[in-house]
């Protein structure tokens, strides 16, 4: 029982780096714009698919086709900014911005199932049944690749963001808006590359997704963003710190319920964001009068 209870916590672990680098980006995209991105999880299935793309089509390596991947969905993450959610002005512009990312999530879904179809698919390498030992179990190379990928990844961003003339601007337009305005930041360029860094991040995302989780389609985006959701929820929207910790204590407390309730696994996961709206609102590290943390 104690090597299946630490297995529980390793897998937790792994499993919540990786979310966790998502909810960044998705909290990231909130707290600059003041929008829920609805798309982000159909992102991380869009991701998934041009790393099979360039696997299947390309041969090219997992790992290595993130160099392509990421600046790819930087590119479409701008664009979609641009055309999608910065012309929304006005007091509606947040519940419409619901919208219009929900259209893009159905349109990204509509175009995938167009040119890869509705099977099932997986993301395969020479080293995917690779394994490690470890604490007397065995754990694949690429789920410890992945985590080690998306902690790094994590830590670029926190850099970025605290370190960086560029980060100042962003968490100034986080805290509020209209005093960055007036202090000559750009928020509509620091809005566009903010957007483009929250959707560049599920392109590795996306990868570790498809190639460690189960088989995944075009419609694998519902379950990704209900999940990210209830994360950047559970930790307060705009946190980023929050996020991370959120992502990890959530993924192992579900990993840890599994072995003696499978069925409750996912109730527990939930149930805890309830709990949490409950008691404090606004999130764990969430904060009343500003959005970042």
């Amino acid at each position: 029982m104690a090597t299946e209870l630490l297995h529980a916590v390793v897998n937790g672990v792994l499993g919540g780096g990786v979310y966790a680098l998502m909810a960044v980006g998705l909290t990231l995209i909130f707290g600059v714009l003041d929008i829920i991105n609805i798309a982000q999880g159909v992102m991380v299935v869009l991701g998934a698919y041009l790393s099979y793309a360039l696997s299947v089509h390309l041969h090219i390596d997992l790992f290595l086709g993130l160099l392509i991947t990421v600046p790819a969905m930087f590119i479409i993450g701008v664009a979609i900014q641009w055309a999608f959610i910065r012309p929304l002005r006005g007091s509606e512009r947040t519940a419409m911005s619901l919208l219009a990312s929900y259209a893009v999530a159905i349109i990204i879904e509509g175009l995938l199932y167009l040119f890869f179809g509705a099977s099932d698919v997986t993301l395969t390498a020479p080293y995917s049944n690779s394994t490690v030992s470890m604490f007397g179990f065995y754990v694949p190379d690429i789920e410890i690749g992945g985590f080690v990928l998306a902690a790094a990844m994590v830590g670029v961003l926190y850099l970025l963001l605290y370190r960086t003339r560029f980060g100042k601007s962003v968490r100034a337009t986080m805290q509020d808006r209209t005093a960055a305005l007036l202090v000559g930041i750009d928020v509509n360029r620091v809005g566009a590359l903010t957007y483009g860094i929250g959707v560049s991040v599920t392109a590795i995302g996306g990868m570790i997704f498809g190639a460690t989780g189960p088989p995944f389609n075009p419609n694998s985006g519902y379950d990704l963003i209900s999940r990210l959701l209830a994360l950047i929820i559970l930790a307060g929207l705009g946190s980023v710190g929050g996020a991370l910790v959120a992502s990890v204590f959530m993924l192992t407390v579900e990993a840890i319920v599994d072995i003696w309730q499978p069925t409750w696994a996912v109730a527990v996961f939930y149930a805890a964001i309830v709990i949490v709206l409950l008691v404090r609102p606004v999130g764990l590290f969430g904060r009343q009068a500003a959005r970042a943390q």
